[in-house]
């Protein structure tokens, strides 16, 4: 019997690699816009979904428990609504999706997503896990260091964009400047990519700061103050449309200017968390060393992003771990990992001292970790910075829009009462 056969999983072969489209999530569509470049770089056809609508939870429900956090229902969801559409050749398609580890429910979305292909008759796709430590053995997907040296530029690309615009996009002169401005800049990245340009890291530092003077250009009129509101949370309904009913978009609609931090955070976070669990609860000293030669590299990038955006006179740079880490330090230890851990309450704190004291925890209903690092750092939060405004929005099947936002709103009608004289 062929080995792939005697495998708990259905490999993804070599000779898939040039006869499957492989489907993914589309949770930041800038930033993966880019990442798809990369993976065609590498020689993978790499399609976003972004199928919608009832029809997603509808397919997330029948094949997941209830209990499963609403992410893993939508992702699964989507999955299998895209499979059942007939928009796809089921015998030549493969689905893609991250496997973050640790004590998370997303731990075991690989698994829940394989059962529920199963029960819905496409137990043949494969499934690849995005994950640079995954114990399984594709022979036509691999996730190599230059793969990941790719994909890290590619963040760092979508970081800036996504930053810079939402500090711009509240107060262009000309509407639609912002927009236009971020797709011609992802259409020349993608260019930049395809061919493997703009990869080197004097290339990198020379296009962030390049595309950081092409925001600051943006001619803007700030006298109308917005009111400033940052959104943080669990990843994915921290991120995707899908995931949050479009709540950036609502914000916007509300003439808010929205701070979300960029995914670099979340990177260095996760990449930096072996390294210092070794430190405090012992193991191997030669795997840190290891790791945190890897982790400098990281680090090199994520400082050539912070330095663009200062260099901006008026714009806001996003912080880097280390800082992040300094901020949280009065509030949670740095040794809590579960979901967005310390993060999540950092981020809280760099919004707060940025000038965002309006904050949206954006977590999905019953997610242990964020309700200890989101909503249990409130009441700690407002006893270190008291014009603290924070608003906790859970985000499941049951939960409407209408509800949501009228609690989002009765926020702002607290944040706009403190920018009264």
């Amino acid at each position: 019997m062929a080995a792939s056969r005697t495998r708990a999983y259905v490999e993804f072969t070599r000779e898939m690699k040039d006869t499957h489209t492989i489907l993914a999530p589309n949770m930041l569509p800038v930033h993966f816009e880019l990442l798809c470049t990369v993976f065609e770089h590498e020689g993978y056809r790499l399609e976003l979904l972004d199928n919608e609508g009832p029809g997603v939870v509808e397919e997330g429900l029948r094949y997941v428990h209830n209990d499963i956090c609403y992410p893993a229902l939508l992702v699964i969801g989507q999955f299998i609504d895209a499979l059942k559409s007939g928009a796809y050749d089921t015998d030549r398609v493969a689905l893609m999706l991250t496997q973050t580890g640790g004590g998370c429910r997303a731990s075991n979305y690989i698994f829940l997503l394989r059962k529920a292909l199963a029960q819905a008759g496409f137990g043949h796709v494969p499934v690849v896990p995005l994950a640079a430590g995954s114990r399984e053995k594709h022979a036509g997907f691999r996730l190599t260091v230059s793969t990941m040296r790719k994909l890290i530029t590619a963040v760092a690309y979508g970081d800036l964009m996504m930053q810079m615009g939402n500090q711009t996009r509240p107060y262009e002169m000309y509407p639609g400047t912002t927009d236009a401005l971020r797709a011609r800049l992802v259409a020349g990245l993608a260019q930049q990519l395809s061919v493997g340009q703009g990869l080197r890291f004097r290339e990198l530092e020379a296009n962030l700061h390049a595309m950081a003077a092409d925001f600051a250009a943006i001619e803007l009129d700030r006298s109308i103050p917005k009111t400033k509101v940052g959104i943080v949370g669990e990843i994915y309904v921290k991120y995707a449309p899908l995931g949050n009913n479009y709540l950036e978009e609502f914000l916007h609609s509300q003439e808010c200017e929205v701070m979300v931090p960029g995914l670099m955070s979340f990177l260095m976070y996760s990449l930096t968390a072996e390294p210092y669990d070794i430190e405090l609860y012992g193991g191997s000293r030669l795997r840190a060393l290891v790791l945190e030669r890897f982790i400098g590299y990281f680090r090199r990038i994520e400082q050539a992003l912070v330095d663009a955006v200062a260099a901006q006179p008026g714009f806001i740079a996003p912080a880097t771990i280390e800082h992040l880490q300094e901020l949280s330090a009065p509030v949670i230890s740095r040794g809590v990992h579960m979901g967005e851990g310390y993060l999540l309450t950092a981020e809280m704190v760099e919004l707060i001292e940025n000038g965002y004291p309006n904050i949206v925890v954006a977590q999905p209903f019953g997610c242990l970790p964020n309700h200890i690092v989101g909503k249990g750092m409130v009441g700690k939060l407002k006893s270190l910075y008291p014009q603290t405004n924070i608003v906790v929005i859970d985000y499941d099947p049951g939960a409407t829009p209408v509800n949501q936002h009228n609690r989002i709103k009765l926020m702002l009608a607290v944040a706009r009462e403190n920018l009264l004289p």
